[in-house]
């Protein structure tokens, strides 16, 4: 009697196993089945691989914007001041290509306003960074796009299948459509689980995109008012910055010979 009850317990767990999981689903549907589970899974690697390193070259960029902010504007030359930017900085690019159009706008030999050529050189230097930060999002799109379409075909097989085995048996019992429709429902919710974060990345990465062009773009204003003026011209915030440090200058107390302030 015990020997019957331990052997009742031991097979206990192999019959509570579930048989309408994912794995179960996928091996019932087949090939078909895999070949969406896979395409799914494929599509949603690259999405967060995308995702983390579009992030980093976001981060990046940021953090040189604040070190231009910090210290830039504050050297004597454009040409000083990119040699305390990073080699690769995206507003060094800006610069150096700013500077070396400075440079080849003197060799022309038909007339073109150094204004004009200047402003060309560094719209195409700016675009070339902002190319560089869109690269990879438009897969981001197509996998927000598709991945729902995909999983909804894993869907249909499914529910085939479901109507595949309710005509071959006769009866539409829930042992028989139950696996079928299991796989169906799954890989409705894979194409959204690959789907909604492929689509949240894509405009959170747009939006941050837009707030790094936008800087780049106010960075190559003041470079082309800068280089235009011979130097004359600076950022607003470096003249307000310079007009704050006049009055405590001007507002230290004037002392006697002695070092006593004059009495008021």
């Amino acid at each position: 009697m015990f020997i019957q009850i331990a052997a009742a317990a031991g097979a206990a767990p192999a019959a509570g196993e579930n048989p309408y999981g994912l794995f179960a689903a996928l091996e019932q549907g087949g090939a078909i089945a895999w070949s969406v589970f896979i395409i799914l899974v494929v599509m949603s690697v690259f999405s967060f691989y995308i995702m983390f390193t579009k992030l980093f070259d976001q981060q990046k960029i940021m953090n040189q914007a604040k070190r231009v902010r910090a210290g830039f504007w504050n050297t004597p030359s454009l040409k000083e001041g990119a040699a305390k930017l990073d080699k690769n900085s995206a507003y060094r690019q800006i610069v150096d290509d700013g500077l070396m159009a400075q440079e080849q706008h003197a060799k022309l030999t038909d007339p073109v306003e150094a204004h004009d050529w200047l402003h060309g050189s560094l719209a195409r230097s700016e675009a070339a960074i902002n190319s560089k930060l869109g690269g990879g999002l438009a897969f981001l799109a197509t996998v927000g796009a598709t991945a729902p379409f995909i999983g909804l075909f894993g869907t249909v097989v499914g529910i085939y299948r479901a109507l595949v085995k309710i005509g071959a048996s006769g009866q539409a019992s829930i042992d028989v459509v139950a696996g079928p429709v299991g796989e169906a429902l799954i890989m409705t919710a894979l194409g959204l689980v690959v789907a909604v974060p492929a689509v949240l990345a894509y405009n959170w990465l747009q939006r941050r995109n837009k707030s790094i062009a936008e800087d780049l773009s106010a960075f190559s204003n003041d470079v082309l008012g800068y280089m235009a003026s011979g130097g004359a011209v600076k950022p607003a915030a470096m003249v307000r910055a310079a007009a704050a440090k006049a009055p405590v200058a001007a507002a230290k107390p004037v002392t006697t010979t002695g070092g006593v302030p004059p009495k008021v």
